[in-house]
This record gives C-alpha cells, sequence and structure tokens, in this order.
C-alpha cells in the first residue's frame, strides 16, 4: 500500500513537472517569441496556452503595453547659441517581436537606452535649427510631431519599436540665461506699463476737457434759464402789483410808509434827522394820510 502511494506521488510530481516545463501561458498585455536553441522559430505568440518541448525550446515574454521612457534633462542649444534645460518623455510598444528580440536580445534596458539617445539627438537637432521663441511657444508642437515620425520609421525598422509619441514636459533656462531674459522681460513690461500711464494720462485729459466743457455749456444753458424764468417772474409780479396798486393808490402808499418805516427803524442804533412835517411822519401823524394844513 504504502508502495502504491509511493508510486502515485511520484506520478503526479513527474506529471507535475513536465506539464510546467511543455506549457506555458501568453496573456493578452504580453508578446512572446519561441525559441529553439536561441533561434527565432516563431516571432509572435498568439495569446492562450501552448506547448513547448522542454530543454530544446524556450519561451520569452514582452509587456506589449505602451511604456514610457522618463529621459533625463538634457541641456541643448538653440539656433542663437543659447542654452536650456529640456525634460522630455516618450511613449513606446514593441511592435516586432523578432526584430525587438534580434535588436536588444529581449532586454527592455537596452530599448530605453537606445530610445533616450536617439530621441535626445533629435532634440539637439531640432533645438539647433529654431530660436528661443520658436521652441518655447511657436514651433514646438510641430517639431515634436516631426520627430516622433521621423524616429518612429527609424525604430521600426531596426528596433521593433513603435514610437507612440515624444513630448516636452518642461524647459528651464540656465541661470545666466533666465537672469538675462527675466531683465530683459522687466524692461518691456515697464516700457508697455509707461505706455499703458500715458495713455491713461491722455484719455483722462480728453475726458476731463469734455467733462469740463459739458459743465460749461450746462451751468450757461441752467443760469439763462434761470434769468428768463426771473425776468418773466419779475414782469409778472410787477404787472400783478401794478393792477394791486391801480385799484387804491392811497393803500399803496401806505404800504410803502410801513415798508420805509421797518426798513428806517431796523436798527436802533440810527440815527436819522428827518422834518416832523415831511411826508415821511405823514402816517404816524394821521391814519388817513392827509397833510397837516399851514
Amino acid at each position: 500500500m504504502n508502495n502504491k502511494v509511493f508510486s502515485l506521488i511520484v506520478g503526479l510530481l513527474l506529471i507535475v513537472f513536465v506539464a510546467s516545463n511543455t506549457l506555458y501561458v501568453i496573456n493578452e498585455t504580453e508578446r512572446g517569441v519561441l525559441l529553439k536553441f536561441g533561434k527565432v522559430v516563431n516571432a509572435d505568440i498568439p495569446p492562450g496556452l501552448h506547448v513547448k518541448l522542454p530543454l530544446m525550446h524556450e519561451v520569452r515574454k514582452f509587456d506589449s503595453r505602451i511604456l514610457t521612457l522618463d529621459a533625463r534633462p538634457q541641456r541643448f542649444l538653440t539656433v542663437e547659441k543659447k542654452g536650456m534645460i529640456v525634460d522630455s518623455f516618450a511613449k513606446w510598444r514593441i511592435k516586432d517581436v523578432s526584430t525587438y528580440y534580434t535588436a536588444t536580445n529581449g532586454e527592455e534596458a537596452t530599448a530605453v537606452r537606445v530610445l533616450d539617445q536617439r530621441i535626445n539627438e533629435g532634440l539637439r537637432n531640432g533645438f539647433g535649427e529654431r530660436s528661443l521663441q520658436e521652441v518655447v511657444s511657436g514651433e514646438r508642437d510641430e517639431l515634436m510631431q516631426n520627430l516622433t515620425e521621423s524616429l518612429n520609421k527609424l525604430t521600426r525598422e531596426r528596433y521593433g519599436i513603435e514610437l507612440v509619441d515624444v513630448r516636452v514636459k518642461r524647459i528651464d533656462l540656465p541661470d545666466q540665461v533666465s537672469d538675462s531674459v527675466y531683465s530683459r522681460m522687466n524692461t518691456e513690461r515697464q516700457r508697455e506699463a509707461r505706455e499703458h500711464r500715458s495713455k491713461g494720462r491722455e484719455q483722462a485729459e480728453v475726458i476731463k476737457a469734455d467733462a469740463d466743457r459739458q459743465r460749461t455749456i450746462l451751468e450757461a444753458e441752467a443760469y439763462r434759464d434761470a434769468e428768463l424764468l426771473r425776468g418773466e417772474g419779475d414782469a409778472k409780479a410787477a404787472a400783478i402789483y401794478s393792477a394791486a396798486y391801480t385799484q387804491n393808490p392811497e393803500f399803496y402808499s401806505f404800504v410803502r410808509s410801513l415798508t420805509a418805516y421797518k426798513d428806517a427803524f431796523s436798527n436802533k442804533g440810527d440815527i436819522m434827522l428827518v422834518d416832523p412835517d415831511s411826508d415821511f411822519f405823514r402816517y404816524l401823524k394821521d391814519s388817513t394820510g392827509k397833510k397837516a394844513q399851514p
């Protein structure tokens, strides 16, 4: 009984060993090549379960997803011989497994090193043909697109790698260049500020002059209208007074005398020498205003 159990266990272990060395799985996110004594016999194994011969066959698996190459910042020169520190990255993936394995021996580090060299060379040449202004703003997208297309053709043929995209994350200027650029930008901004202030003062003077002119016109028109109204009012008042006093001249004389008394005696310190028999005291002596007989 013990011998049978032992034989069964040995058999199972043998089966497991043979299966582990003959069966293999290629996942959906992987690409694989089948080697026979180091020579490629199947350059693109499809995903799924496959069989190989132990000792004779070897399977190499590679990641088929899009990978990222984060390059180290490099110093490049523009056409004006101005240096800049460029930080870039690239997206790539394996397109031809056989070519990739032959060119890099299946080592991802080798592929990254080759791509890094090619991308830096392309960036250096592209930046060297453009000015600082073009690199920073105007033509950077065009530069990246042209670089991706030109390198992609080379990497496909030589390394079996598809270069999906190349992008610049950041562009920094060296300290000595940054200081000069900052100084020039500061001078330019100050010039623009002075220009804006000058235009603002000019517009302010124009607005102020127009406001003063409108104020003068409004005051003149208001004074004119006020004088017209005042003249009309005085004319109407004079007409009303004239009509009223015409109806009773004696009453008019009496009211005028009362007004004269009020104005004459409004200040206690005033001294006035008047003949008692003058017309000024006519209504004080007689309420009817009759003159005294001599």
